[in-house]
């Protein structure tokens, strides 16, 4: 047999052997993760639920999923074990340990636009005025909807 003929079964096998070397390690390290757990861990459960790890069984592990609710799952069903820091934080929404380097953003875009000594109820014009406009305010004594001449806004060639 010609060796260029063997070269693509060559190759197939050789990505099947990567390929299922790669899942045998993931499994193992997931097979250490579960074995590592120790009672007061906090886990994260394949469905997604936060529990504390109360007692643990050759295949079950008995959860605290709330301060009195015991339920008993699979140690496969465990997903991932969190550290205490991790575990506190999603669940009791700590966020002590939160290290923050830059400027704090605030949650409300409202105290990024008013001035700290304009009151409260004052609006900000964010439109960019030109010399022609502001001459045009100050003829208008406070009528600000009037629009300027020229071409309106249906008309062709309006921009």
């Amino acid at each position: 047999m010609n060796p260029v003929t063997l070269l693509p079964f060559i190759v197939l096998i050789g990505a099947m052997f990567l390929m299922t070397r790669s899942a045998k390690k993931k499994q193992a390290a997931a097979v250490a993760m579960r074995n590592d757990m120790q009672p007061g861990t906090g886990v994260r459960t394949i469905g997604g639920m936060y529990a504390t790890v109360k007692e643990l069984h050759d295949d079950t592990v008995l959860l605290e999923v709330a301060p009195g609710v015991h339920a008993v799952y699979a140690k496969n069903a465990i997903g991932a074990v969190l550290d205490d820091a991790e575990y506190n934080r999603i669940v009791h929404g700590d966020e002590d340990e939160l290290d923050v380097d830059g400027a704090v953003v605030p949650d409300d875009a409202s105290s990024l636009t008013e001035a700290d000594d304009a009151p409260a109820d004052a609006k900000t014009d964010l439109v960019k005025k030109t010399g022609s406009d502001e001459v045009d305010a100050e003829e208008s004594d406070g009528r600000a909807d009037e629009k300027p001449e020229g071409k309106a806004d249906g008309e062709p060639d309006a921009k």
